[in-house]
């Protein structure tokens, strides 16, 4: 585990500066993308024409837990159709997940894409929508709602976020 964790960390040194629930990106290989939310900051390095792999952390106040993902997303259909894997940890009861999914984009048309994700774990799973806006050159807004649905809590965490990515 600490193996995967340094390489992942390296790989990501070599995109940028360390900076969830994250947007769904489209990116080109090689591009490295750095955003932070209303609750979230993360970052995505494209390691081949179809691999994605990230870095996110979330202040999930609410639980009083901040958590954490390392994810890979892997484009099945163009980059609008995204399988995702990873491991989420520092969760609330310290339960720490591996987990699945898949998200889905519309194409980007006039600076504008729609997207929308999926991903559970044993112990959580968690629904997030979206709208990716390009402002200025590499930097885009993004708009969305997710619910987090944790085992073992009688209530989600949900809500509306706001964010702004940078692209290079």
């Amino acid at each position: 585990m600490k193996k995967t964790l340094a390489i992942a960390a390296a790989i990501m040194t070599l995109g940028s500066a360390s900076v969830m629930a994250a947007p769904v990106n489209q990116m080109a290989a090689n591009e490295t993308a750095i955003g932070a939310g209303s609750k979230e900051q993360y970052l995505e390095h494209k390691i081949t024409n179809k691999a994605t792999l990230g870095y996110e952390h979330a202040d999930r106040d609410e639980y009083g837990k901040d958590t954490q993902d390392v994810y890979l997303q892997y484009d099945v259909v163009g980059s609008q159709v995204k399988l995702i894997g990873g491991y989420r940890w520092k969760m609330p009861g310290d339960n720490d997940n591996a987990f699945g999914g898949v998200a889905v984009s519309t194409p980007r048309v006039m600076g504008l894409d729609a997207y929308a994700s999926y991903v559970a774990g044993k112990d959580f799973n968690e629904v997030q929508v979206g709208l990716n806006k390009n402002i200025l050159f590499n930097v885009d807004l993004n708009v969305n709602y997710h619910n987090t649905k944790l085992d073992g809590l009688d209530h989600h965490e949900h809500g509306v976020g706001a964010g702004l990515t940078v692209k290079f």
